[in-house]
């Protein structure tokens, strides 16, 4: 289960966030001014056209990228508060990230691609916690198989399995379907929502595909850098 020890407020809260990057061209606005909360639990679509901020807010949301100004609160903590090793010790303790390319080490089998962020934050049973990890995405005979030798819903199964795996309290992710055909991304999807609802984790998914976006309990659009509209949407409840 997700850590009990819930900061009062919302899990994440980002205030008048602004990523100011250089190019060739010189320097580029991508965030403009993002506000946004994001409570417990919660599940949230964040749709937009490329090049419209989604993936560089995930990545500040996370810690990955610093912000050029405005403030990120996760689980409690500001993360301008925090180094580059508190940043990646608020990751493991809170935060499961899914990207479209499955990340997996292709020289790791299955249950060590699992295992190894486990092991990082210390939990002495990780081969045992991957293996049921695995298992409830339906990936519990394929253990030992290397990535090579897993099709690309397989794959993505595993990153799921890995993200969630040390019940994080808020998992990312970042078109986790777009490199699989209608019906293997689907069969994804499920074993997304099937975990975010087992966990109670907050889900923040980036996704052009409005029929997976209504699945979510909000949509947040965004355009330019910036949030051009939001709603709220009834969601489809899996048959669990």
């Amino acid at each position: 289960m997700t850590n009990s020890l819930l900061p009062a407020g919302p899990l994440v809260a980002l205030d008048d966030v602004q990523l100011t990057l250089p190019s060739a061209a010189g320097l580029v606005d991508i965030l403009r001014g993002i506000s946004l909360t994001i409570a417990a639990g919660e599940t949230v679509a964040l749709l937009g056209p490329s090049g419209s901020g989604k993936s560089s807010l995930l990545m500040v949301l996370a810690g990955l990228e610093r912000p050029s100004a405005g403030s990120v609160r996760l689980a409690g903590e500001d993360l301008a508060m925090l180094d580059e090793d508190g940043l990646a010790r608020l990751r493991r303790r809170n935060v499961g990230i899914v990207f479209q390319s499955f990340h997996l080490i292709p020289t790791m089998n299955a249950l060590e691609n699992v295992a190894i962020p486990l092991e990082l934050a210390g939990d002495r049973d990780a081969l045992a916690t991957a293996g049921a990890a695995l298992a409830r995405v339906g990936l519990g005979h394929r253990l030992s198989h290397y990535p090579g030798q897993l099709s690309g819903g397989e794959q993505q199964r595993v990153a799921i399995a890995r993200a969630f795996a040390a019940g994080p309290q808020l998992l990312l992710a970042d078109e986790p379907t777009g490199n699989l055909d209608g019906e293997t991304g689907r069969a994804v999807i499920d074993c997304l929502f099937a975990e975010h609802a087992r966990l109670g984790t907050a889900l923040l998914l980036i996704t052009h595909d409005a029929e997976l976006a209504a699945r979510c309990e909000r949509e947040i659009i965004l355009a330019d850098g910036r949030i051009v509209a939001e709603r709220e949407t009834v969601p489809r409840r899996l048959a669990l």
